[in-house]
């Protein structure tokens, strides 16, 4: 583990190579599970916001399941996305291939919305946990994402050099510019 701040952080982020592959994938980390994505407690006010003009990209049955609620809680007592028919995250949609997107991050990309979606998602497959004074910062493997790890080792691109984008969004540009050192020191030594 590395500490950086108030985070420590796999070192698999800087060993692991991968690149979402959504036309071998088709977006299952959105449909598979036991539960709905996680939710910082900021994002629930997002949420609430966004659902009225991101309703327009959802399907009867993901409108239904929101309807009832926007997010639930899971056994661990803590916030996630609502899911439709325990299956697929409620704010999926799916494009013209069968591919699951997210209808939060369509909306934000068509400038409707200034939230992009949910951190969790975005951080996909890093999974953050709370422990009494840091954040974990774990790479979260999965079986689904097997195609994403083989493109990032054809492309030769780090987990985190991957994630760079939601890294910066949550952590800030000095934490990840932090990070980028240390996978520099740890390549030269």
């Amino acid at each position: 583990m590395i500490q950086i701040g108030e985070t420590v952080v796999s070192e698999l982020l800087l060993e692991k190579n991968f690149v979402c592959n959504l036309n071998a994938c088709k977006g299952a980390c959105c449909v598979e599970g036991d539960a709905g994505a996680p939710l910082e407690e900021n994002e629930l006010e997002e949420l609430e916001k966004a659902y009225p003009i991101v309703k327009e990209y959802l399907s009867e049955k993901s409108i239904a399941a929101l309807e009832e609620d926007l997010y639930t809680l899971d056994n661990d007592g803590e916030y996630v996305t609502q899911l439709v028919d325990n299956k697929e995250c409620a704010f999926v949609m799916f494009d013209e291939k069968n591919i699951a997107k997210c209808s939060i991050e369509q909306a934000y990309l068509d400038k409707k919305i200034s939230f992009k979606k949910p951190i969790s998602c975005h951080l996909f497959p890093v999974r953050l946990s709370k422990l009494k004074h840091y954040t974990a910062v774990n790479y979260a493997y999965w079986s689904i994402c097997d195609d994403a790890c083989k493109l990032g080792d054809e492309l030769k691109v780090k987990t985190y050099q991957f994630l760079k984008e939601p890294l910066i969004r949550r952590f800030g540009k000095k934490w990840f510019e932090e990070l980028e050192l240390v996978d520099k020191y740890l390549n030269n030594k």
